[in-house]
């Protein structure tokens, strides 16, 4: 049995996990609920991600993945929300697990202060298992491959109406952006998190980062319009994907963790996984002058770009939106971050890294050479794959 008794922190370390591992009793205990999967004989691994306690559980019947989440962070209901959107998924053939029934037809089981949920376990690698977020592909195959199965995805969520997710800590939503005054947003925002906006009475981030990216979102907004609601993941990296094999050539098998999921948009969720997987924000120091110290991947950027637009082609406005989107996509994610350090952790010392690292500091390095070297790249790959687009940029 592996037993991780560290997760994955804000930086490059290992920290002690949030959440107490999953215990063979409890998994037992679980899995009697659940039919089909039969008597656990051993928890395989144990998941280094720190918002949850999650692993890979071996069963007479064969593996499956179990996750436990407190449930300030997730209650049966908002499980559901995810898991109506993965049943759709799959019922339109898309490359996502399945999510186990109870006895009772539940999906998601509370027991105490927890909630649990129980799912396939494909036959599939996970090849990016101790890779945090922000780390780049192993290959340009493996950027290639993940633009088309997040294409997929996308044209396998069309027809899924449920409406934007209720306020809770841990969704990468797309609202303060959107609005044509996303000062009134934020201020909206915020007060559906009470006590994040009373932590950021005597903060200056969010002011500072509205100011930063206001380019991007005067870019932005005449596009809003044509960018048609969408159901999507938003947190497709690397380690949220299962491989066919191990080799630099491997394909996508499966899309995991749906856990960001809410009503976005297509290029917002494409924004997202540019912003997860070509800049290794890992290098990135929010004091560091050294702007050229993170490295970019444009390789990738173009195999990302390549391999989405072989399944599911940007129309011109999609095109033309997603280099501001990839400059404000992280707004909102470092901001429920925040919300949950201070609502569900009562960890105010980490929340400086989600507001002033994360917020303002990724929001400056936007406005600066790095930041535009990217959003150059893509504004000229727009640019190239449709001539009559007209260009608009933040400068």
């Amino acid at each position: 049995m592996s037993t991780a008794a560290t997760a994955h922190g804000m930086d490059k370390t290992r920290v002690k996990p949030d959440w107490p591992p999953l215990r063979q009793d409890e998994v037992h205990a679980l899995l009697r609920e659940f039919p089909g999967c039969c008597e656990p004989i051993e928890i395989l691994f144990v998941s280094p991600r720190p918002f949850s306690a999650a692993s890979v559980v071996s069963t007479r019947a064969g593996r499956v993945f179990v996750k436990r989440h407190h449930r300030s962070v997730r209650d049966r209901d908002g499980l559901r929300e995810e898991h109506r959107f993965l049943e759709h998924l799959l019922a339109q053939g898309a490359q996502v697990p399945c999510v186990y029934s109870s006895l009772s037809g539940e999906t998601a089981i509370e027991v105490d202060e927890w909630t649990f949920e129980v799912h396939e376990a494909p036959v599939a690698v996970d090849l990016y298992e101790d890779a945090r977020s922000w780390t780049p592909f192993i290959s340009n195959v493996h950027a290639y491959s993940a633009g088309s199965a997040l294409a997929r995805m996308h044209l396998a969520a069309q027809g899924f109406a449920a409406p934007r997710r209720k306020p809770r800590p841990l969704v990468s939503s797309f609202t303060i952006f959107a609005d044509q005054d996303p000062e009134t947003a934020l201020a909206r925002y915020l007060s559906e998190r009470p006590m994040l906006e009373e932590y950021l009475i005597e903060s200056n981030s969010c002011d500072q980062s509205l100011e930063l990216l206001a380019p991007f979102h005067h870019e932005l907004l005449p596009l809003i319009p044509a960018l048609k609601p969408l159901w999507t993941h938003n947190d497709l990296h690397a380690s949220n994907l299962l491989w066919n094999s191990t080799r630099d050539d491997a394909r996508v098998a499966a899309i995991i963790d749906f856990g960001l999921a809410d009503r976005t948009n297509a290029v917002h969720d494409l924004a997202l996984a540019i912003e997860r997987n070509i800049v290794e924000w890992l290098e990135f120091s929010s004091d560091s002058a050294e702007e050229d110290c993170v490295l970019i991947h444009l390789d990738h950027l173009h195999a990302l770009l390549e391999g989405y637009e072989s399944v599911r082609p940007l129309n011109e406005e999609e095109a033309a939106a997603l280099a501001p989107m990839t400059a404000l996509c992280h707004a909102e994610y470092a901001l429920t971050e925040a919300d949950y350090f201070l609502s569900v952790l009562n960890a105010e010392e980490s929340v400086p890294a989600c507001t002033e690292g994360y917020l303002v500091g990724h929001a400056r390095w936007f406005r600066g050479r790095g930041g535009l070297k990217l959003l150059d790249a893509i504004r000229r790959w727009a640019e190239s794959r449709s001539p009559s687009f007209q260009k608009v940029g933040a400068r």
